[in-house]
Parts: C-alpha cells; structure tokens; sequence
C-alpha cells in the first residue's frame, strides 16, 4: 500500500475518533437545556464529560497535524476557503472550553450554560456542513485555489449535511448521558433518545443516499450505519445502554468511513473534476510520509493507551447527588 493511501486512511481514523469522542461532547452540551430541570441536574449533565472532554478535543489537533502534513496542497485550500465556517468552529470550542472550565467557579452559571450550549450545537452543525462540501466538491480554480463565496458553501446538501450530523451527535449524546447517570435523569435521556432516533436514522440515510458514493466500500459503511442506528434504538428501548452506546458509536463511525470512502481518491474534488485535489497531487514528499508513519506507529499505541485509561477510570454512573 503507497504511504498516501495510508495516510489517507489514518487521517480518517482521526476523524473518526474525533467524531465518536467529542460528538457525544456535542450531544451533552446541545440537550443541556431540555435535560437539565434543575442545578444538581445540570452539574452532573456537565460533570459526565468534564474528566474527559479536553481528551476528546486532542484528536482534532491530530487530525489538522495530520493533514497539513501528509497533505499541505489539501491543507491550505481546505482552510483558506472554508476559513469562515472553521473560525465559527473554532470560536465555539473556544467558548465551550471556557464555559467549561469556568461554570464551577462562577455564582451563576445560566451564561455559562448558554455558551456550552451554542458552542456545542455550532460545531455539531457547522462540521456537517463542511463535510458535504467537501465531499459534494467546491468551486477550485487550476491553482487549487477556492473560488466560491459563503454562499456556495450553504447549499442545500450541505444544510442537510449539518442537520445529519447534528441530530446524530444529540442522538449519542443522549444516548451516553442514558449510560453515565441514573435516576430521573437517565429516564430523561433514554426517553429523548428513543424521540430522536427515528428522525436522525430518516435524516441521515437520506444524507449518505443523495451524497454519491457507489463504490462497494461505500454501500458497507452506509449499511453499518443503518444498522448502528437502528441497533441503538432497539437497544435503547431494551435499556442496554452499552450496547446502545457500542451500536451509536459505530453508526458515527461509519458515516465518517461512507464520506472518505467515497471521496477517495479525491481529497477535495472540484466541481471541475481537472482541478480536483487528489492523494497524489496533494501529498507531501516520500520522505515525509515516512517519517510521520514511523512517529504515528511508536506514539498512536501509547495515546490510545492513555486515553482508554482515563475512560476506564472514570466509568462509573453519576448519581446526582452533590
């Protein structure tokens, strides 16, 4: 296998771990409000992914590492034309971490959960959209250099690329608070997913269907995708919130597996497919490539470690109690 393709593939992985981590992230922070009735309750709704979150947020660090290395062509189109859209993403992490971090030291906490809220429901919308693009193709000109406006980038199947992702991250968000709380709180959760579930399954198969993809890796992923959600639903209504949370996770997974699937080999096509970003006319050098595979295969195993680690030690339910 040429080291484009791997990296390729690794950038994937990124931002797949990405999506399936902080996407629950996203989740918490959006059913906040409709969730947490009182202050206890919102504490703990906080507290589910306070040791966890800023983890989390490493994989997207990685991803952009990754790509800006392996893929500077890809890099610098990606982030100069859809540079709006990411400085949105970005100020909403930004006040999401703040919101965060700060919540437990203020005397009122209703701004702070206002900022953890958009902060959430932006980035959860905003990276479906940029996504669709990405895999719909964008106007480039011969340089590689993006040729459209906003405008462009706020097409209908990208509108519906937002609202596919956004639903689903609430859904796994939901979905998580049902296996790391108890009570009314976990009853609160199950039942909101068990609402959405039907909605976001509708609205993210018509999402994959419109978006392409034909090739037989593709139809795999979308098929996994289908039974994730449908499998989570039909464990959320059992009340296995493992097996919920395992089948969740791997629906997010495999939505992010059919878009890269069927991107390649493109890594940004243009809408005039001669000036298509591609693995080959947008990798870095052979030796470059190499060196960062020899420096991801010593230093994954061990973040992956670390982080399975944290997770493992704080697995148990939250109770509510103060």
């Amino acid at each position: 296998m040429e080291l484009t393709t791997v990296w390729f593939v690794l950038i994937a992985v990124l931002w797949t771990g990405y999506f399936v981590l902080e996407g629950f992230d996203f989740g918490v922070g959006i059913l906040l409000p409709f969730l947490g009735k009182g202050e206890v309750e919102r504490r703990t709704i906080v507290k589910t992914i306070g040791p966890v979150w800023d983890g989390n947020e490493v994989w997207l660090l990685v991803a952009g590492g990754a790509t800006f290395a392996a893929f500077p062509e890809w890099y610098a189109t990606l982030f100069s034309g859809f540079y709006l859209p990411l400085f949105l993403i970005l100020l909403a992490l930004i006040a999401r971490g703040v919101a965060l971090e700060y919540r437990s030291k203020s005397d009122s906490t209703r701004g702070w959960d206002r900022a953890f809220f958009w902060g959430s429901l932006g980035p959860a919308f905003l990276w479906g959209v940029a996504f669709a693009n990405i895999v719909r193709g964008v106007p480039l000109d011969a340089d590689h250099e993006y040729t459209g406006t906003l405008l462009t980038l706020l097409n209908p199947f990208a509108l519906l690329g937002g609202l596919a992702t956004l639903l689903l991250f609430t859904l796994h968000g939901a979905i998580f608070l049902t296996l790391r709380t108890t009570g009314e709180l976990r009853q609160g959760a199950s039942r909101m997913a068990k609402s959405l579930a039907p909605v976001t399954i509708l609205v993210v198969m018509a999402f994959l269907l419109t978006s392409g993809g034909n090739r037989s890796a593709w139809w795999t992923a979308v098929a996994l995708v289908a039974l994730g959600l449908i499998g989570a639903l039909a464990a959320t209504l059992r009340g296995r919130d493992g097996w919920a949370f395992t089948a969740s996770a791997l629906a997010v997974g495999a939505v992010v597996a059919a878009l890269f699937s069927g991107l390649w080999p493109n890594v940004l096509p243009a809408l005039d497919p001669v000036n298509s970003l591609t693995v080959t006319n947008a990798a870095s050098t052979p030796y470059t490539l190499t060196v960062m595979t020899w420096v991801a295969a010593i230093f994954t195993p061990v973040v992956l470690a670390y982080q399975a680690w944290t997770y493992w030690v704080f697995r148990r339910r939250l109770t509510g109690a103060i």
